[in-house]
C-alpha cells in the first residue's frame, strides 16, 4: 500500500468513527488524519443532515443551487471542526478535561495528552475557523444577502462561546437544538432560496432535538464529574432523575412535532415514516425510566461503558433522526413527480 492510500484510507476511517491511536501511531498519521481525529470527524454526519434538511426543504419549492449547497455544507462542516477544537482548548486549560475518563473514550485529545502544544491547538482552529469565515463571507458575495451576515455571526458565537460559558450555564442544550435546527438548516434554505422561513426553522427543530438529545444523555452519564468541577450543565442543574425524564420528552416530541407539521402542510404525510422508529423510543424509554447504574451492569459490554445514557440516546436519535430525514427526502421527491 502506497503511502496516499493509507493516508486516505485513514480519512474514510475517521469520517466512519473516532479512531482510538497511542502516541507511536499518531506520530505516523498524516496532517488531515490527526485533524480529522481531533475534530471528531465522523460527527460531521450530523452537520450534513442538518444542511441537508434546508437544502430538501428548498428543493421543495423549487429552488436548488449545488455550488451554494456544497459551499454552504463545506463551511458549516469546518465550523462544526472549530468548535470541536475550541472545546477541547477551553476545557483542558480549565481543567475539566484532568482525570477525565468520559473525556477520553470519545478518542484522542492531542492537547490534553501532550500531542500537540496550545500554540499548536489554536493554531489548528484559527486555521479551521478561517475558512469556515472565508466559505462564508463567499456566500454573502454570492447572495448579495446581508442576513446572510447575520447568520454567520450568530454561528460565529456559538462556535466561539458554546464551551464557555453556555455550557456552564446550562444552555449547552438548547444551544443545540437552535445550531443543529433553525441556524444550520434554515439558513442553508436562506442561502438556496434567498428566503427566511419560520415554518421551515420550525421543522428543522425536530432534528435539532434529536442532536441535542444526544448532548443530554452524554451530560446526564457525567453529571458527578461535572458537578465537580463547576460545570453546571442542564442535567446538573436538573438533578439526574429530572434529566433523565427531560430526554425522554425531547425524544418522544420529534414524531409528534412531525405529525403537527403534516396537519399544518408545512411537510407532507410521508414524512410520517418517523412513527418507524417509535420501537426505538420505546427501548430508549426502558434505559431512562431508571436510575443510571453507578458500576457497570453485568450484561453491559465493557467497551460502551461509561457511555450508557448517551449510547441509549444515539442509538434511538440515529434511528428517529435518520427517519426524519428520509422522510423528508421522500416527500421532496414524491412531490415532484
Amino acid at each position: 500500500m502506497t503511502n496516499m492510500s493509507v493516508h486516505v484510507s485513514m480519512w474514510g476511517t475517521a469520517l466512519r468513527r473516532i479512531p482510538r491511536v497511542d502516541k507511536k501511531e499518531w506520530d505516523g498519521l498524516d496532517p488531515i488524519s490527526q485533524w480529522l481525529i481531533a475534530t471528531r470527524g465522523a460527527l460531521f454526519i450530523v452537520t450534513a443532515y442538518a444542511c441537508l434538511i434546508g437544502a430538501l426543504m428548498a428543493w421543495r419549492v423549487d429552488y436548488f443551487n449545488i455550488w451554494k449547497f456544497l459551499l454552504c455544507l463545506l463551511g458549516l462542516v469546518l465550523a462544526h471542526g472549530t468548535n470541536n477544537l475550541i472545546n477541547d482548548y477551553t476545557d483542558s486549560v480549565r481543567g475539566v478535561d484532568s482525570d477525565n475518563y468520559f473525556r477520553t473514550i470519545y478518542g484522542p485529545q492531542p492537547m490534553q495528552l501532550g500531542w500537540w502544544s496550545k500554540r499548536h491547538q489554536l493554531t489548528e482552529a484559527a486555521v479551521t475557523g478561517v475558512l469556515a469565515v472565508a466559505c462564508g463571507l463567499a456566500l454573502i458575495f454570492i447572495t448579495h444577502d446581508v442576513r446572510v451576515a447575520w447568520l454567520m455571526a450568530v454561528g460565529a458565537v456559538f462556535v466561539l462561546f458554546y464551551t464557555w460559558p453556555l455550557k456552564y450555564l446550562g444552555l449547552g442544550e438548547i444551544a443545540e437544538v437552535a445550531i443543529w435546527g433553525p441556524l444550520m438548516a434554515g439558513g442553508t434554505y436562506l442561502v438556496l432560496t434567498g428566503t427566511w422561513s419560520w415554518s421551515v426553522a420550525a421543522v428543522s427543530v425536530v432534528y435539532g432535538l434529536s442532536v441535542a438529545s444526544i448532548l443530554m444523555g452524554k451530560h446526564t452519564d457525567k453529571l458527578s464529574e461535572d458537578k465537580k468541577k463547576g460545570v453546571h450543565t442542564l442535567p446538573v442543574i436538573l438533578g439526574e432523575t429530572a434529566a433523565r425524564y427531560t430526554n425522554m420528552v425531547i425524544v418522544a416530541a420529534m414524531p409528534v412535532l412531525v405529525a403537527l407539521y403534516v396537519v399544518l402542510g408545512w411537510i407532507g404525510p410521508v414524512a410520517l415514516i418517523i412513527v418507524l422508529g417509535v420501537p426505538a423510543i420505546v427501548r430508549m424509554f426502558k434505559f431512562y425510566s431508571r436510575p443510571r447504574p453507578v458500576e457497570r451492569p453485568k450484561d453491559y459490554p465493557a467497551g460502551l461503558w461509561p457511555l450508557y445514557l448517551s449510547h441509549s440516546a444515539f442509538k434511538t436519535s440515529k434511528v428517529v433522526g435518520g427517519l426524519f430525514v428520509l422522510g423528508l427526502l421522500a416527500d421532496t421527491v414524491i412531490s415532484h413527480l
